[in-house]
């Protein structure tokens, strides 16, 4: 399977209709996420593929945003891979040792979200102890199975990049030494906007990430803090396992996550969280809704 042409694809429901399309922004500059966050119109040109990772040629059609969707359904991403305690600062201030070998989890592909107009729910067990918490993270997404490969040859195999909110319930994870069930709920891994190509981002370790809490900036951070990069966690996942197409990696948290501060800056009902990844990704924005 080969890796598609494209710079930045999107997936979404036009306003014309009710249908499921993949589409180039028709402006190469547009932040589509923050755009539609802001109700404004968001022109696409659209492919004839069924998915990113086989979105075929344009058609010379365009369309207008009406709801933006995650860039992969659920039955395209699999299993979810996570990599824990990622960046330098964050290990720092969590006070535990710089790991010498990645930390994984796993989430279900139950826990895939859209981004905004989506809300993002806060399940009754987290909302029982009020912690749930953000992590702003950098997506790998792949685009061919990958098994056994070399940390020089990972990078034939990303499909390109996006963003996501790793949401976590911190006390069900301090109270458990894995992560899975914490971090697995319904709607946990909302990812978006965009879907931003590897030719458009060569090296990963240039973007830079920013997470905002209701327009507060509580993460900022390059993505060249990272302690294990992209070549290297793509290479050791692939070890002994088969990672299909259409895999998505969450690459770690940088330092100023909810739990740190005090008092903590937990997500409620009514607040807003966006990560924003420059160049080219733009911002996934979620707003926060207690289950029922």
């Amino acid at each position: 399977m080969s890796i598609p042409s494209f710079t930045r694809l999107v997936r979404f429901i036009p306003k014309s209709s009710n249908d499921v399309l993949i589409g180039e922004p028709a402006s190469p500059d547009v932040d589509v996420g923050a755009e539609t966050r802001a109700g404004k119109d968001v022109e696409v040109k659209v492919h004839s593929g069924p998915s990113i990772l086989s979105p075929g040629p344009a058609t010379g059609k365009t369309e207008i945003i009406g709801k933006l969707l995650s860039p992969l359904a659920p039955s395209e991403v699999g299993t979810i891979r996570c990599i824990g305690l990622n960046y330098v600062q964050h290990a720092k201030e969590a006070k535990m040792a710089i790991p010498t070998v990645p930390t994984v989890f796993l989430k279900p592909a139950t826990s895939l979200a859209d981004p905004y107009p989506a809300p993002t729910i806060i399940p009754k067990p987290t909302l029982a102890t009020d912690t749930c918490d953000f992590e702003s993270e950098l997506v790998i997404v792949l685009g061919r199975d990958c098994k056994n490969v070399s940390e020089s040859e990972a990078l034939d195999y990303v499909l390109g990049y996006t963003a996501s909110n790793d949401v976590s319930s911190r006390d069900a994870q301090f109270a458990q030494s894995q992560w899975s069930y914490s971090k697995g709920f319904d709607g946990a891994c909302p990812i978006g906007p965009v879907v931003v190509s590897k030719g458009l981002v060569p090296d990963p370790a240039k973007l830079f990430m920013k997470g905002r809490k209701n327009g507060k900036v509580l993460q900022s951070c390059g993505i060249d803090d990272l302690i294990f990069s992209v070549e290297k966690i793509v290479s050791f996942l692939s070890q002994g396992t088969t990672l299909p197409a259409g895999t998505i990696i969450l690459t770690g948290t940088p330092a100023g996550v909810g739990f740190s501060f005090n008092p903590k800056e937990y997500l409620r009902a009514g607040d807003e969280f966006s990560v924003e990844i420059s160049p080219y990704i733009g911002t996934l924005t979620t707003v926060f809704e207690a289950e029922k």
